[in-house]
């Protein structure tokens, strides 16, 4: 009976079913009109809602940026100057309150200007020594013995009044220092004839017998040690000349700076034979890394972005050589790697990869690079950052295990023949590539899933993202080092040496000339090598200007520093202080 209802309500009147159908047809058109607005201001609450939604993804962005740049700025105040993630609560803690409420030490208690007797007084205001060194550490310090006894007043014995004898003594040591001084060295060359040849008519043969220790510079007046000072000074020590200025002349020696600047140009023209035989040693390291930073150059109006490159060989070639070029193009680094043939470790600055690409050199990441892009934007996801970074930290745990692949010295080489040396080098080099391809290379499996899963979930343009394309376009050259045991993880040595060209330009604030980088180059490869191998640059420097002069081109390489300090007896700088 339902089925059959609408159709007996329908009209039996003919026209009137007309007139109803018509009515019907108008009802469906405006309902269908309805629909069609509805449609259309649906599409436009979807536009909207597009636009909003953007506009939110933009905020959101926009918001991790500054949190980002805010972690940047605050890093260098209250953060830690390591690659690793920092507590944020550190922050909150009141270190002022808590030493504050220590209990104090009675022996830090201040005396009273009326307590005590004078000289009580007196040996409380002497500073206490805090982690005493071993005297016996510093015997290679010159020695003044001061002896200290009793007048003859003082000898007599309070009760008896008789002589008191020597009955023993009592030890101590102070370190002193002595300010440097200048002095004159006069030096006085006779000259010798023969006589008799004179008063026979013949030729005297007149000789000036030689002066030693003289100047590098033709008649010059500073000698080795002053030269090496300087040179010490400001590019071991970072003490732009100014200063030195008014040092020397509180000593009493006026000197104007730019009296010193002409003598780095001459001394680096001395020792350029010098520094182009290290470059050629370095271009033969099997691993060569680089990096390079911005040393200003002074222009008229405005200093121009020159840049200071870093070229260290590896510890076959143990030299640390510097180059300065007038812009960040690629001809600088592509002339001075025309002859390279090994692995280059570098960060992804493009300007490499016409180089490697044109010498098919084999290109090596840095992993500290990439793991502190994730330690800068961690505060835009921090889960999925510290999840990252902990696979990374791990990589670098597993090369801390790593023995070094070259001998420390002559003393691991001692008693072993060139061939042994050679041989049990190979043998460690396998070792670390098993090592490696056991541990590591599962590892970066399991990091490159990571990555590749927490990319396609961030929005293309958030911090982390970005730090997550960065390591995935350089997976192939941070991958290396798994398959090349020669080949570091990081390239930290190389960007260390950077720190040395911030410090100079920090001090000195910009190169004067394009020949003044280049003596800033050639003097910095110098005593930058010297701090490789924990070797005294003022020291060294001393006997190579004094000697390097008249010495034979053939005799070159013994007055490179590492063949040079094979020669010294007396001990080097501490290493662990060396490249620190």
């Amino acid at each position: 009976m339902d089925d059959a209802s609408p159709r007996t309500s329908l009209p039996d009147d003919i026209a009137e079913l007309q007139r109803w159908l018509v009515a019907r047809e108008h009802v469906i058109a405006v309902h269908q009109k309805t629909i069609a607005a509805h449609q259309t201001t649906i599409t436009q609450h979807e536009a909207t809602i597009s636009t909003l939604t953007q506009q939110r993804d933009a905020y959101y962005l926009e918001k991790l940026r500054l949190e980002v740049r805010l972690a940047k700025a605050l890093k260098p105040a209250y953060g830690p100057r390591a690659d690793r993630l920092s507590d944020p609560g550190q922050l909150l803690l009141d270190f002022g309150g808590l030493l504050d409420a220590l209990p104090m030490d009675a022996d830090d208690r201040p005396i009273e200007p009326d307590e005590g007797t004078p000289r009580e007084r007196t040996a409380s205001r002497r500073l206490r020594t805090r982690g005493r060194r071993d005297i016996g550490q510093l015997d290679h310090l010159p020695l003044i013995e001061q002896i200290y006894e009793l007048t003859d007043e003082l000898c007599k014995c309070p009760t008896c009044q008789a002589a008191r004898e020597k009955i023993g003594t009592a030890i101590s040591y102070t370190i002193e220092y002595l300010p440097g001084s200048f002095v004159r060295v006069r030096h006085v060359q006779h000259k010798y004839a023969c006589r008799q040849c004179e008063q026979n008519g013949h030729n005297p043969n007149i000789e000036l017998a030689t002066k030693t220790n003289g100047s590098p510079i033709d008649k010059g007046l500073p000698g080795p040690g002053l030269l090496a000072y300087v040179v010490t000074a400001k590019f071991a020590d970072y003490l732009p000349l100014h200063r030195l200025q008014h040092i020397f002349a509180r000593q009493g020696f006026e000197l104007d700076r730019s009296t010193m600047c002409l003598w780095m140009a001459d001394i680096a023209r001395l020792v350029r034979p010098l520094y182009d035989r290290m470059v050629q040693r370095v271009k033969q390291s099997d691993v060569l890394a680089t990096d390079d930073t911005e040393m200003p150059l002074l222009q008229p109006g405005k200093a121009q972005k020159a840049r200071m490159w870093i070229y260290r060989g590896d510890d076959a070639h143990p030299y640390n050589v510097f180059a300065f070029t007038e812009s960040r193009q690629r001809d600088g680094p592509a002339a001075f790697l025309k002859d390279f043939r090994g692995t280059l470790p570098a960060d992804a600055y493009g300007g490499y990869d016409g180089i490697v690409l044109s010498q098919e050199l084999p290109r090596a990441g840095c992993w500290a690079h990439a793991r502190r892009k994730f330690v800068d934007n961690e505060k835009a996801a921090p889960e999925v950052a510290r999840a990252i970074l902990r696979r990374i930290n791990r990589l670098f745990e597993l090369e801390k295990r790593l023995p070094p692949l070259e001998p420390e010295g002559d003393a691991a080489l001692e008693g072993a023949s060139a061939d042994a040396a050679s041989r049990a080098a190979e043998r460690r080099r396998r070792a670390d590539e098993r090592l490696r391809r056991r541990q590591a290379v599962p590892l970066l499996e399991s990091l490159h899933a990571l990555l590749v899963e927490q990319k396609a979930k961030l929005l293309p343009k958030h911090p982390l993202a970005e730090a997550i394309g960065y390591t995935l376009n350089q997976w192939r050259e941070l991958t290396l080092f798994t398959r090349d045991p020669a080949v570091p993880i990081h390239n930290n040595l190389a960007e260390q040496q950077m720190k040395r060209i911030a410090l100079l330009r920090k001090n000195a604030l910009f190169a004067g000339s394009p020949r003044g980088g280049e003596t800033a180059a050639i003097l910095s490869s110098l005593t930058s090598t010297c701090r490789r191998h924990g070797i005294d640059p003022q020291r060294y420097l001393t006997q190579l200007l004094a000697n390097l002069p008249d010495t034979p081109i053939s005799r070159l390489d013994d007055w490179l520093p590492d063949q040079w300090q094979r020669t010294q007896r007396t001990p080097s700088v501490d290493r662990s202080l060396a490249e620190s």
